[in-house]
């Protein structure tokens, strides 16, 4: 009895779509296999990380309070945090209000006639050509936004002045415009003008010597200096309030220097803090930070230290509060980053030699993670050097017992018959 041609047929039809099936269950356990391991693993990769906190810090400068008569309002010739010299004008008192206008406006319109004095200056002109001009008009621009973005206002008016002398001399080189004359004379008529209504200061305020000039005080002059910074405790320190006297014959303050002290109240139980330590500070109010050295530490409490920072960087942003929230960053780190929940503790045996022949084995607790290499499950140590909320940088380490850059860090529990 034989199989006819329809029932050969038949079987090699049943065989193709078997090996059809089996085809499409090979493939979709391989497709859930991939997936199942990209959604349980993470790549080990170079990460960094700061070691900061927040406190709330306390200015300590050796300050000079500055009186006039009380007469009169104050026009001031130096900003805040402007360096003076011995003799220098810090400020001049005016009987009235409009007086004041007057040389407000006769400061603006001067820097107005320098600045198309500039433009129309016949060297200026002989010696411009478009190309050149705009190359320069480019770079100014681009240090106008930069000296913008960092709060540098000094800077950002020159930068200012020497972008409009240069479009105007653009306009004019192109034919653009004819000049500037017209308005040079305008400008020289409104100046006679105000001249003319100007009168004297009733009086003239002197710095007595070279110094940082700060237009207000707080009351703390005398208090918060390098003469009573030992005498400083917790409860002073946390009294501090940040606030500006309203007394009606006070100039300012004289700032001796450019180096200046911070204290903080700090938890340093962990001796987490030592004399000497190179930190950083970020103020609210400033985009910069500012290179420090810890002077001292005198602990009061068992969780209460006083710490004193010493800081020889100044500009304006660091004279405008007694008292600011800082961010005191300790360390810098970098590392394999390692998510918290990967962390495993593994009994590991090795095996010892005292260098005498005599060898045994020893079971260690290692902190690590499993990996996936191909098929296989591996267990591998860290060394961290750093632990944030939810993740830990490992120390990459030459050593293959360690985890290495590019690993597939496990996230889920490893079953023992896979370990």
């Amino acid at each position: 009895m034989g199989f006819s041609k329809s029932d050969g047929s038949f079987m090699v039809k049943f065989l193709r779509n078997v090996v059809l099936v089996l085809l499409l269950i090979v493939f979709v356990s391989i497709v859930y296999n991939f997936r199942n391991k990209e959604s349980d693993t993470v790549s080990a990769l170079t990460a960094s990380a700061l070691s900061s906190r927040e406190y709330r810090g306390v200015f300590i400068r050796d300050e000079e309070i500055q009186l006039y008569s009380g007469n009169g309002v104050l026009s001031y010739n130096v900003s805040d945090g402007g360096k003076v010299g011995n003799d220098t004008v810090i400020a001049e008192a005016y009987l009235d209000d409009e007086q004041l206008s007057i040389k407000h406006e006769l400061a603006k319109l001067g820097r107005e006639l320098s600045i198309l004095e500039k433009i129309t200056n016949p060297g200026t002109l002989e010696s411009a050509q478009p190309s050149s001009l705009s190359e320069s008009i480019n770079d100014s621009y681009r240090s106008l936004i930069y000296y913008r973005d960092m709060g540098k206002l000094d800077e950002l008016n020159d930068a200012k002045d020497d972008l409009l002398i240069q479009l105007s001399t653009y306009q004019i080189v192109t034919d653009e415009v004819q000049g500037f004359d017209q308005k040079i004379l305008d400008i020289r008529n409104e100046i006679d003008k105000l001249n003319a209504k100007r009168s004297a200061p009733s009086e003239t305020i002197r710095a007595p010597r070279s110094a940082y000039f700060v237009s207000y005080i707080d009351g703390y002059e005398e208090k918060l200096n390098t003469q009573n910074m030992d005498e400083l405790t917790v409860s002073m320190i946390e009294e501090i309030s940040d606030r500006k006297s309203t007394a009606p014959n006070v100039v300012g303050k004289l700032i001796d220097g450019y180096g200046w002290y911070l204290a903080v109240v700090a938890d340093n139980s962990k001796k987490t803090y030592a004399i000497g330590d190179k930190v950083q500070l970020r103020f609210d109010s400033s985009a910069e930070s500012y290179p420090a050295v810890i002077h001292d530490i005198r602990d009061e409490k068992k969780d209460k230290s006083i710490v004193i920072i010493y800081c020889d960087k100044f500009n304006y942003e660091l004279v405008q509060h007694r008292v600011e929230i800082v961010e005191l960053i300790k360390d810098d780190y970098s590392g394999l980053k390692v998510p918290r929940e990967a962390i495993r503790f593994v009994d590991v045996t090795e095996t010892v030699d005292d260098g005498n022949g005599n060898v045994s084995e020893k079971v260690s607790n290692y902190k690590g993670v499993y990996i996936r290499k191909g098929e296989q499950i591996l267990f591998k140590r860290i060394e961290v050097v750093y632990e944030g909320t939810d993740y830990v940088l490992s120390k990459p380490m030459n050593d293959d017992e360690y985890l290495a850059l590019y690993d597939d860090i496990l996230i889920e529990e490893v079953e023992k018959n896979e370990k």
